[in-house]
Parts: C-alpha cells; structure tokens; sequence
C-alpha cells in the first residue's frame, strides 16, 4: 500500500470512528473507556467532525449538553455521562474545559455561521469567560492553574501554566470575534488576548527570540522578576516556551502540546516557531510516531516527580503524559507543520499518524488513546473520538495546504 493509499483508507477509517462517538447528547469520548461528552475531548474532535460531511451537528449538541450543567459561577463541567445527562465529577475542576468551551462556540460559527445559536450561547459564554478570569488570582493577567487541573490530569505543571494560557489567549480572540458576530464591541478582549500574548512570551520563553518584548513599561508582576531572575542564568536559553513559571521555580522540559498551540494560535513568533520545530525534529519526537508529548521524560528524584505518577501504572516514564504517544497531539503536529510551510514533512508525519491509528491490540484501526513512548505499542482505549477527529483535520491540512477553523492562523 502506498502513501497515498494509506492515508486516505485511514481517512475512511476515521470518519467510521466518529460515527460510532455521536450520542444524543453530543461527542463522546469513547464508547469503551469514556462514554461521556468531554469538554476538551469534543471541541478537538470536533476540529475533524466540522470537517465531515453528516457529523456537522455534533458539536452543537455538545456544546449545548456543557452549557446546560455549567455551575452558578460560571464554570464548565469536565465531562457528562452519556448514560445519565448529568455532571461526572471524574477530574472535577479542570480549567481547560471553558477555554475549550469557548473555542468550541468559535469554531462552529466559523463553520456555520449560525449567528442564533451564538446569540443564544452568549449568557454561557460571558459567565464561562467571566469565572476564567477570576482564575488570574494575582491580577498578573494570565491564568494560575493548580497541577493536574487541565488535559495533563497526571502532570505537576502548575501555577502559570503554557497550554491553559495558550488557549487562554486563544478563547479572548475567539471572543473578540464572537462579540462583533452578535452585535456587541470586542475590543476589550482583543486588548486582552495582545496582553496575554506579550505576557506569555515574556514569562515562558528564554533566550534572544523575545528580546522585542521588553521595554521600559512593559508590564511585570514583580514575583515574575524574582522568578525570572533565577531561571534566566540558570537556563540561558532554551527552544521552546517552558511548560509553567511557578513561584520561584519552574519546568525545564518541553510540553510539546502546548508549544504546538502556541504555533498555531499565533503565540510564538516565527523565529520561536522555527527553533521549536527544528528542536522537535532533532529530538526526534515523532519517533517512533507522532507525537511523544514530553521531552525529556520525568524521572524518579526529579524535583517534578510526583508519587502519584505511579497511579494505575500510568505516568511512568515514556508512558501518558509522561512522554508517551498521543495520535491527536500528532494531528496538531502535522497542523504545526503544514503552519510553518514544511510540507514534505507533514505529509510524512501525516503517513506515520495514519500508521499509528492503525495499530490495535485485538484489531487493526482501533484509534488508540495513546501508545508507549518507546516502543509505540497501544497502552490506552480504543476507538477515540479525537485520535480519529484530529486524524481528519490533520489530513484536510496536507491535502488543501492550510489551517481550516483556526481562523488566526495562517500558513506558510
């Protein structure tokens, strides 16, 4: 079978998964291991969902199933039961689920342009937006995340945290542009999102790529300086955004999740896109596929080992989050890619993404959770709605050149 062969039987193959995952209540995880409507898990499916024909509606259906067991504060549930239609308190309090919220209402809009629907979200939107904002506990203007409180639900990334923050300024554009779609002024958000942007850069990246981002009244929390302080001498310099700044400490290795959002979302500037894509490649993380999604692994005795990493013998070097292999992190790999205009690449990495879906313990094509770091063997659940949704997405990217729903991303 050729290249081309495969990636498109792996197409059919994908929309065959999706099919199965749309419930009554919007887009479920996985009919085996997770039969609920997530809130991150659905909106990055839906990033292949929006993309095929007869599954257009499953995002709205799960964004209304979320908007309507959202808390009196604000806050989005993590996930509902398909079983119930009820809150799952299982990883209660994740703060990604109302930024993915709010870039889930995004993107059906830019699929649909269904001005009504967003007009009728809006009350869920403002409050979602509202209760994230009150996560910025010490007025610095990015998000304080506690560990374990996002996709990584088994890592110690904490406090100002690269991925939460990524898609923070990602939900403040997507609501600029939703406001203006409804009638009402977005500007206050865009001024938001160009801050939080300045302020990611200037917090989570160390070396000369961000030497235009300091002046004289360029705004810093004063614990950041102490922080700063310490890690600049100590690291010098590094190519990729570091994974959190805490107090007075920090992560020395690559989320290469979050890295992938800040190219795509236009966080890192395009001589930071260019030194985290040649690292990526250097340290071979698509090896043995896309995509490991951390780099290096977290050891025992590491000041960022946690005892709780041996849960259900999950987090263990070259294994979850730990830097095993997630097939949807490849999709936004491939996406990452075609971005910066390396297209050979993409369509290589798109081929080895077609072949790690393919793998399956008991069958071929099981779109697996995620898979050893090392040997890319299958560890997670089969037949996840995001390895096949992120699959489709990523395909569209190779085949038509560029980034579809991600509307401030612009290839090449």
């Amino acid at each position: 079978m050729d290249e081309t062969e495969l990636t498109t039987l792996a197409l059919a193959k994908a929309r065959a998964i999706l099919r199965q995952e749309c419930s009554p209540i919007g887009l479920m995880a996985s009919p085996e291991g997770y039969p609920h409507v997530w809130a991150r898990d659905s909106v990055i499916t839906s990033l292949g969902a929006l993309l095929s024909p007869g599954h257009e509606h499953c995002l709205r259906v799960s964004l209304a199933t979320l908007a309507g067991q959202q808390s009196e504060l604000g806050a989005i549930p993590n996930n509902v039961s398909v079983a119930t239609g009820r809150l799952d308190h299982t990883n209660a309090g994740s703060v990604d689920s109302n930024l993915w919220f709010i870039l889930g209402h995004a993107f059906q809009y830019r699929s649909s342009e269904d001005v009504d629907f967003l007009r009728a979200q809006w009350p869920a939107l403002e409050k979602a937006l509202l209760w994230l904002r009150y996560q910025d506990s010490n007025g610095c203007g990015l998000l304080e995340v506690h560990e374990a409180a996002d996709w990584a639900d088994l890592l110690a990334n904490r406090f100002n945290i690269l991925y939460d923050n990524v898609l923070w300024h990602a939900a403040l554009q997507a609501m600029a542009e939703m406001a203006e779609a409804v009638g009402k002024d977005g500007a206050c958000y865009a001024a938001l999102a160009a801050d939080v942007r300045h302020k990611i850069r200037i917090v989570l990246w160390v070396g000369p790529e961000t030497a235009g981002e300091w002046g004289p009244n360029c705004p810093g929390h004063t614990e950041w300086k102490h922080t700063l302080s310490q890690v600049g001498p100590v690291l010098v310099k590094r190519p990729f955004f570091l994974p959190y700044v805490a107090f007075r400490d920090f992560g020395d290795y690559c989320d290469v999740f979050g890295n992938l959002l800040a190219i795509l979302f236009d966080v890192a500037s395009p001589a930071q896109e260019k030194r985290i894509l040649d690292y990526l490649r250097q340290v071979g993380i698509a090896d043995p596929y896309p995509v490991r999604v951390l780099h290096p692994v977290i050891h025992p005795g590491n000041k960022d080992w946690r005892e709780y990493y041996r849960n259900n013998n999950l987090n263990l070097p070259e294994q979850y989050h730990n830097g095993g292999i997630w097939p949807f992190v490849g999709g936004f790999y491939v996406a990452a890619l075609v971005k910066a205009g390396r297209m050979d690449e993409a369509r290589r990495q798109l081929e080895k993404l077609a072949e790690l879906n393919r793998q399956g313990t008991e069958e071929e094509w099981e779109f697996n959770e995620w898979c050893h770091g090392r040997t890319g063997q299958p560890m997670g659940y089969p037949h996840q709605a995001w390895s096949a949704g992120m699959y489709i997405f990523a395909y569209r990217c190779v085949t038509d050149g560029k980034i579809p729903l991600l509307r401030s991303c612009t290839a090449g």
